[in-house]
């Protein structure tokens, strides 16, 4: 993967520089309605709704209509200001339009630096289906800074931080009981947390570099996410959205709690994480009346094959095992063990 990566809470002088140093014909920018504040001029600003919700084909087809009208061609440049939405929505558009322009993400929220703007995925949602249509197509840069987390609800905040924990999960047992340590309260230490990107960050970058178009060990970042896109498919059907980082928290526990029973991933790390996620992350009001649902939208996730429902599970911290085929049985003991950790 070859994206270039740059840490600064300086973003102007990144983008200035950034768009000074090639030849292009157009500069577009595309925000929700949201970071759209942020765009440094009004003129070729291209605005999208923001959340998830609207991360649509229709969206898609808006920022398309506007590249048209604006003149964008091959050698245009797209920046998307914004986060994981923005990212993912943007970078599909900027992709797709023309066979490929060039774009920079510029990711506004923790989520969006660690898991959307880096990596090179993007694309949409599809009948209530998470990310459903998409490409592989990596931002020529990615800025990645702080400086507009102080904006941010602290339930922003949160969504971004269950990806950074998924990663000290897939690499390092210090790092996750620093992470799992943190006061959500507290004010932010900008440098601290510009440092803890770096190291999270870099987990992903590594693995993408090995395995670019998810080939095989890729697969290792999708720990909590064949139960997590379940719970937040099940949320968007009916109506109430949750945060995407709350459901990955929430799928997170459960797939820990699926290594603790088919690798003997530790009992002591399980409660630890769990322990966490229940202190810091909302339950999800979901019964057993739900399970047939979910076992059904993890059928039908990407990552999982010929019916069977797969995961990413642990045998410890650091030691990932990819494709690990899970049982009807045992995901919805998970998911019982889940909504008793929860509380619900």
């Amino acid at each position: 993967m070859n994206q270039n990566l740059i840490f600064t809470n300086d973003v102007e002088a990144a983008i200035g520089r950034l768009t000074a140093s090639r030849d292009h014909n157009l500069t577009v920018v595309i925000a929700d309605v949201n970071t759209a504040r942020f765009a440094p001029s009004r003129e070729n600003l291209i605005i999208v709704a923001d959340g998830d919700a609207g991360k649509t084909l229709e969206a898609v087809c808006h920022v398309w209509d506007e590249m048209e009208r604006l003149g964008v061609t091959r050698h245009s440049l797209v920046i998307n200001l914004g986060g994981g939405m923005v990212c993912d929505l943007g970078g599909f558009a900027a992709a797709t339009f023309k066979r490929g322009v060039r774009f920079i993400n510029v990711p506004t929220t923790l989520l969006g630096a660690v898991d959307a703007a880096v990596g090179g995925k993007t694309g949409f949602n599809y009948h209530g289906l998470k990310n459903e249509i998409g490409a592989f197509a990596p931002a020529s840069d990615v800025v990645i800074s702080t400086r507009f987390l102080d904006t941010l609800p602290v339930e922003e905040i949160k969504s971004g931080y269950a990806e950074v924990i998924k990663h000290a999960m897939l690499s390092d047992r210090n790092e996750l009981l620093r992470l799992l340590e943190h006061d959500f309260d507290a004010p932010i230490d900008h440098a601290a947390m510009l440092q803890r990107l770096r190291h999270s960050v870099q987990v992903k970058v590594d693995i993408v570099t090995r395995d670019p178009n998810e080939q095989g060990e890729r697969k290792a970042l999708n720990l909590g996410h064949t139960v997590g896109h379940a719970l937040e498919s099940l949320a968007m059907q009916r109506g109430k959205p949750v945060p995407h980082g709350y459901a990955v928290a929430w799928g997170l526990v459960t797939e820990a709690v699926l290594s603790h029973l088919l690798l003997k991933f530790p009992s002591e790390d399980v409660h630890r994480l769990g322990q966490f996620v229940r202190d810091n992350y909302r339950g999800f009001p979901f019964t057993c009346d739900d399970y047939d649902e979910l076992l059904a939208l993890m059928r039908h996730d990407k990552k999982s094959k010929d019916g069977e429902i797969t995961c990413t599970l642990l045998a410890a911290i650091g030691d990932y095992r990819i494709d690990q085929t899970v049982g009807t049985d045992d995901v919805t003991a998970a998911l019982d063990i889940l909504r008793d950790l929860l509380g619900m």
